[in-house]
């Protein structure tokens, strides 16, 4: 049902946080500067204390606590859905900085109709210091954009009809839009394909996908694992479920990069994934690319 156009929407930003609180500030730092204001920040910490000294991001913090090993990631954006306030909600990862126009993209194109929204990010290399970090300017030249992903339109929306493309970095959708699909499968458990089985649900029942211009966010740059070795199992895990429940295979790349390590027997036509071998300690050590930008 398309959303009234007429009506205000009201964003609340939804986080999730184990670590990294200097990410989380420059996060809240980047939500003071925004154009227009979000209802709320909720952030769902994955830890047993808040960060201390956390600035203010120019709306009202809510805290929330999830428990849980491994990291809870579906489980904590459930939550933090319940918590929200807001019909919109607009999930960044702790790891972003938003662009000053992002929460007004989101909320403009989310007046123009409903769906799931995704928008920009690029990412920034290591060694970011806090003045850039506050500087837009700064931010626009530093970032690179992935090279797997497509591009974003210069105004306005874009169709996406792939659910693939949703990556949990930065992404928007009506409250009412998630509680019909029940939120995220909790079932996953640990990194990887939970995200994907949402967009999967939420375009199953209607809801289309929309690349928004001007919601751009940037990336704060962390050591990656290529291939992520360090999440070997959640992510046979998660991908055996995901094709249990859909009939066909996520998180395709890094099962190719498994499969080229000489770790899984796997195919897209395959029913099942064949572990060869576990990586050992040396070998996921070996795979930490310090200065990678991109996994």
């Amino acid at each position: 049902m398309p959303a009234d156009a007429s009506a205000p929407l009201s964003p609340s930003v939804l986080t999730l946080v184990r670590g990294r609180p200097d990410r989380l500030r420059n996060l809240m730092r980047g939500l003071a500067r925004q154009t227009v204001a979000p209802r709320e920040l909720v952030i769902a910490w994955m830890q047993p204390e808040p960060a201390p000294d956390l600035p203010d991001p120019g709306c009202p913090v809510r805290h929330l606590f999830v428990a849980g090993e491994p990291m809870p990631l579906a489980a904590a954006r459930n939550r933090a859905a319940e918590a929200a306030a807001g019909d919109l909600l607009l999930f960044l990862d702790v790891d972003c900085i938003p662009s000053p126009t992002l929460v007004d993209a989101y909320r403009h194109a989310a007046m123009q109709g409903e769906g799931l929204f995704l928008g920009e990010v690029l990412y920034l290399p290591p060694g970011l210091d806090l003045a850039a970090a506050s500087d837009e300017t700064a931010l626009a030249r530093l970032g690179q954009v992935h090279p797997a992903r497509p591009a974003v339109p210069p105004t306005g929306l874009r169709r996406e009809p792939d659910p693939g493309q949703l990556w949990g970095l930065s992404f928007a959708l009506p409250a009412r839009a998630w509680q019909a699909v029940g939120g995220m499968d909790e079932a996953y458990a640990g990194y990887g394909g939970e995200e994907t089985d949402l967009a999967v649900r939420l375009n199953a029942g209607g809801l289309p996908i929309f690349w928004v211009a001007g919601a751009r966010a940037y990336h704060q740059h962390h050591p990656v694992h290529v291939p992520p070795l360090q999440h070997f199992e959640p992510i046979l895990a998660n991908a055996a479920r995901f094709h249990r429940t859909h009939g066909r295979w996520c998180m395709t790349y890094w099962l190719g990069q498994f499969r080229a390590a000489g770790l899984i027997a796997w195919d897209m036509e395959a029913p099942a994934i064949r572990v060869i071998r576990v990586p050992d300690a040396a070998e996921i050590a070996a795979a930490l690319r310090p200065d990678a930008l991109f996994s």
